[in-house]
C-alpha cells in the first residue's frame, strides 16, 4: 500500500496536485500486464499531458499512442513518440498545424480521424499542397453519438476517401465511453454489441485494402472488454492517474491513485462546517458535488462550491483547525490535471521536484 501523505508539505502552496511517480510506474505496469502485448497498447495522454510521464510508458515499451488536442501531438512528438493518432477530425487551422507536426517531427508518425467527405476532401487538398500523405483513421459513432460515423454507412465514405490522394485509410476508430455500467459483465455485453458492428464493418471493407486495417477501440471503462479482442488496440487513458470515479464503478482494474489534490482549511464556518481552499477552478467541476473524496477526512461531505473555496460539514469542526491539510482524491482527474500549469513530484512522501503540464496549453511552438 503506497503512502501518500507528505513528511513535510509546508513548503507547498495550496490547492496543488501532487503525482506520484512509483505509483504511475506501477500502473503502467499493469496495465501492460492485463493486455499482454504492449503493442496493442495505445494509450490516451489527455488524463496527464506530461512529457515525463509519457516517457515512463515509452521507456515501458509503449510505443503507440492517442491524444486528443495539438499540443498534446507535440508533447509526444518532441519525446520522439513512434506512433501517434490524434483522435480528433482536424479543420481549419488544426490541418495546418498538424502538418507542421509532420514535418519537424519526422521520427512520428502522425494519423487522425474522419467521419466524412467534406473533411477527407480538405485533409486530402492539404496534403497533396504540401506534398506529403496523411494517415487516416474513419471515426466510427458505436452509441456515444459524439463524433463519427455510423458503421452501417461508413463503406461509402471509405470507398470516396480510398479514392483521394494525399491520405491514406490505415485503421478505424471507435470509442464507445457511454459504456460505463459499474458491473463487468454487463459492460462487456455492451461493448461486444457496439464492436460488433465495427467488425462487421472491417470485414465488408478489408477487400478493398491491400494491407491489414488497425482497429483501436475502447477507453479505460470498456479497457477490459476489449484486451480479449485479437489484433485490437486499446486506448485507456485515466489509469496513469486514476479517480475516484472509475475506482469505484470499474473496481475490477487494479490501478491505484497516482495523483492527488491537496487543499487547506482557510476558516472554521462553525461548529460542524468549514471551508477550504479547493474551488471548481482546482477541481473538474462538470459533476454534481462530491466533487473530490478527501483520504484522511473520509467524514468531510462537500456541501457548496464556488470558484476558490469548498465548503465542508464534518462532524466537528475543531478538528479541523485553520491550516489543516487535507489529501483528495478528485471524481475525474482528467480535466483537473488540465487546471494546474505543474504537478509536485513525490517520492518517498517528500517534494523531489515539479513537472510543467506541457499539454495544458493550446499552443506549444506549433
Amino acid at each position: 500500500m503506497h503512502n501518500r501523505y507528505l513528511a513535510d508539505v509546508t513548503g507547498i502552496d495550496s490547492p496543488a496536485l501532487l503525482v506520484y511517480p512509483a505509483i504511475v510506474k506501477d500502473n503502467i505496469r499493469v496495465a501492460k500486464e492485463m493486455i499482454g502485448d504492449v503493442n496493442r497498447l495505445r494509450p490516451h495522454v489527455k488524463t496527464n499531458k506530461t512529457a515525463e510521464v509519457n516517457q515512463f510508458m515509452l521507456d515501458a515499451g509503449v510505443a503507440k499512442f492517442k491524444c486528443a488536442t495539438i499540443a498534446e501531438a507535440e508533447m509526444l512528438g518532441s519525446l520522439h513518440a513512434p506512433d501517434v493518432l490524434l483522435a480528433y477530425q482536424p479543420t481549419g487551422p488544426k490541418i495546418t498545424r498538424l502538418i507542421a507536426l509532420s514535418k519537424v517531427y519526422p521520427a512520428t508518425t502522425f494519423s487522425c480521424l474522419i467521419d466524412n467527405q467534406a473533411s477527407a476532401l480538405e485533409l486530402s487538398r492539404a496534403a497533396l499542397e504540401n506534398n506529403i500523405v496523411i494517415r487516416v483513421f474513419i471515426d466510427l459513432n458505436t452509441g456515444m453519438n459524439r463524433t463519427g460515423i455510423q458503421p452501417q454507412e461508413a463503406v461509402a465514405l471509405i470507398k470516396y476517401a480510398k479514392e483521394l490522394k494525399g491520405i491514406q485509410i490505415v485503421g478505424l476508430h471507435a470509442y464507445d465511453g457511454h459504456i460505463r455500467d459499474a458491473d463487468l459483465a454487463t459492460r462487456q455485453m455492451k461493448s461486444d454489441a457496439a464492436f460488433a458492428l465495427v467488425q462487421t464493418l472491417k470485414e465488408q471493407v478489408d477487400p478493398l485494402f491491400d494491407h491489414p486495417l488497425t482497429i483501436v477501440a475502447g477507453g479505460s471503462p470498456t479497457y477490459p472488454t476489449h484486451i480479449k479482442r485479437s489484433g485490437v488496440e486499446c486506448s485507456p487513458g485515466t489509469f496513469i492517474f486514476w479517480d475516484w470515479n472509475y475506482k469505484h464503478h470499474a473496481p475490477e482494474q487494479p490501478f491505484e491513485y497516482g495523483a492527488i489534490l491537496i487543499t487547506r482549511v482557510v476558516s472554521v464556518i462553525d461548529t460542524v462546517t468549514v471551508c477550504v481552499d479547493l474551488g471548481h477552478k482546482s477541481v473538474a467541476a462538470e459533476n454534481p458535488l462530491p466533487r473530490v473524496h478527501f483520504l484522511n477526512a473520509p467524514e468531510a461531505t462537500p456541501v457548496g462550491q464556488s470558484e476558490e473555496h469548498l465548503v465542508l460539514r464534518v462532524p466537528d469542526s475543531a478538528q479541523y483547525p485553520i491550516g489543516t491539510v487535507l489529501y483528495g482524491v478528485p471524481v475525474h482527474i482528467c480535466p483537473t490535471v488540465a487546471l494546474y500549469e505543474r504537478v509536485h513530484v513525490i517520492e518517498d512522501g517528500r517534494k523531489v521536484g515539479e513537472w510543467k503540464v506541457i499539454a495544458r496549453d493550446r499552443f506549444i511552438h506549433y
